[in-house]
C-alpha cells in the first residue's frame, strides 16, 4: 500500500488542497507519470490515468506496481474518442497532461506522429475538458524548448518569443498556441472551460527512466550491459534537474487551479532548476561514473542538431507560488544513481526506495517552511 512516511505524516499546504481529490494523469505509464502517480496516491488522491502501455523494458510504472493501483484507459491521446471516453469514465476534476513524443532524435526520424501527439493531441484534451464541466482545472506540460532559442547567456522567461526549429521543440511550441487559443477562447470565468496553466520544466533525470538517445539511461544500460556510451554534444550544458523537483511544481499548480483564485495559477510558468552552477554531459557522467561505474565512451560523429545551451529563469514559480528545488545538481545525481543501483541490485525493491525518495524531499520542503 502506498502511503507517506510515518516520520512525515503531515501533509504538505498544496498536499491538503489536493487530498481526496480526483486527477487524470496522461502519460501516467511514462517515467515522470509514474512519480508523479506515486506522490498523489501516497496523500490520498483519486488517481486514473489514460496513456499507451509502458514503453520500454524495465519500466517503472511497471517495477512499482502501479498497474494495479491506477485504473488506467489503454490509448492514443492522438485518438479524440479515445480522450473523451477516458474523461467521461474517469470524471476527474484536474487533469496533469504529460502524454507526448518527448524524443528530440525520434522527432527527427517521425515528425507527423510527433506532432500529432504533442500538438493535435492537447488540443484533442483540452477540447474534452471544456465539454465535462466536472473538469475544472488542466495542466499542461510542455519543456524548455517551446522557446526560440537565441543561444544566449542570460535564462529564459515566460514573456519571451516562442519557436522551434527541430520537430520536437516546434510540436511542443505549437501545442502553447493550442493551450493559448483554448484559454481565451473558452474562459474558465465564464464556466466555459477549465482554467489551464503550462509548466515548461527543464531537462528531469532520476531513477526509473530507461528511455532511447538519453544521456542517464544511455549510461546505466552501458553499466548493465557491457555496451559503450554514445555521446553527443559532451560540452553541452542542459539545466539538470530531478524529476521530483518537477512533480513537486506541478502538484503545487495543480492545487492552485482548484483555490480560490485560479487565475493567479492559469498562465505559464518556467519550473527550472535553482543550482545556477553550469554542468556539461561530460561533468554529468563523471559524477555518475565516481559513484557508480565507468562505461567505455564513444562519440558520435554526426549528432542531429540539438539546442545546446538551455536555460530556464524561474524566478516568477518562486516568487509567486513558493515553488522550489532544494536538491543541487550534484545531489541530483547522486540520488539518480542511488536509484539504479537499488533497483539493479533488488528489483522487487523499486516502489519502496521510490517512495523514500519521495518522502525525503517532502521532508526537506517541510522543514523550509
Amino acid at each position: 500500500m502506498m502511503s507517506i512516511s510515518s516520520a512525515q505524516n503531515l501533509l504538505l499546504p498544496f498536499e491538503e488542497a489536493l487530498q481526496a481529490r480526483s486527477v487524470l494523469v496522461t502519460g501516467h505509464t511514462g517515467f515522470t507519470g509514474s512519480w508523479v502517480c506515486l506522490w498523489l496516491s501516497a496523500i490520498g488522491c483519486k488517481v486514473s490515468g489514460l496513456a499507451l502501455p509502458p514503453e520500454t523494458s524495465p519500466a517503472l510504472f511497471e517495477a512499482a506496481g502501479l498497474g494495479a493501483d491506477i485504473p488506467t484507459i489503454y490509448g492514443d491521446i492522438a485518438d479524440p474518442a479515445v480522450v473523451h471516453d477516458a474523461i467521461k469514465q474517469h470524471r476527474p476534476e484536474l487533469i496533469l497532461h504529460l502524454a507526448a513524443q518527448p524524443l528530440v532524435r525520434r522527432a527527427y526520424r517521425d515528425p507527423v506522429r510527433t506532432f500529432m501527439v504533442n500538438t493535435q493531441g492537447t488540443a484533442h484534451l483540452l477540447d474534452a475538458a471544456r465539454q465535462s464541466k466536472g473538469v475544472k482545472g488542466v495542466l499542461c506540460v510542455t519543456t524548455d524548448k517551446v522557446y526560440k532559442n537565441n543561444e544566449w547567456v542570460w535564462p529564459y522567461r515566460e514573456e519571451d518569443a516562442l519557436g522551434g526549429k527541430d520537430p520536437y521543440s516546434a510540436s511542443k511550441s505549437a501545442a502553447e498556441f493550442v493551450i493559448q487559443s483554448f484559454a481565451a477562447s473558452y474562459p474558465w470565468q465564464t464556466g466555459e472551460g477549465p482554467a489551464i496553466a503550462t509548466a515548461r520544466g527543464g531537462n528531469i533525470v532520476g531513477g526509473g527512466d530507461w528511455s532511447e538517445d538519453r544521456l542517464i539511461p544511455d549510461f546505466v544500460r552501458a553499466v548493465n550491459e557491457g555496451g559503450k556510451l554514445t555521446l553527443r554534444y559532451p560540452e553541452a550544458t542542459r539545466p539538470w534537474q530531478h524529476v521530483l523537483a518537477l512533480a513537486h511544481g506541478y502538484l503545487m499548480l495543480l492545487a492552485g487551479l482548484i483555490s480560490e483564485s485560479p487565475g493567479k495559477y492559469a498562465q505559464a510558468w518556467n519550473l527550472g532548476p535553482s543550482d545556477n552552477r553550469e554542468y556539461s554531459v561530460r561533468q554529468v557522467l563523471e559524477l555518475m561514473a565516481s559513484d557508480w561505474h565507468r562505461p567505455v565512451v564513444d562519440y558520435l560523429d554526426n549528432p542531429l542538431p540539438e539546442a545546446r545551451a538551455l536555460a530556464l529563469d524561474s524566478s516568477k514559480a518562486r516568487h509567486l507560488l513558493g515553488w522550489q528545488s532544494p536538491w543541487g545538481t550534484e545531489r541530483v545525481i547522486a540520488e539518480t544513481t542511488a536509484w539504479y543501483r537499488n533497483y539493479y541490485d533488488n528489483p522487487a525493491q523499486a516502489r519502496r526506495y521510490t517512495l523514500d525518495q519521495i518522502n525525503a524531499l517532502r521532508a526537506e520542503l517541510a522543514a523550509l517552511q
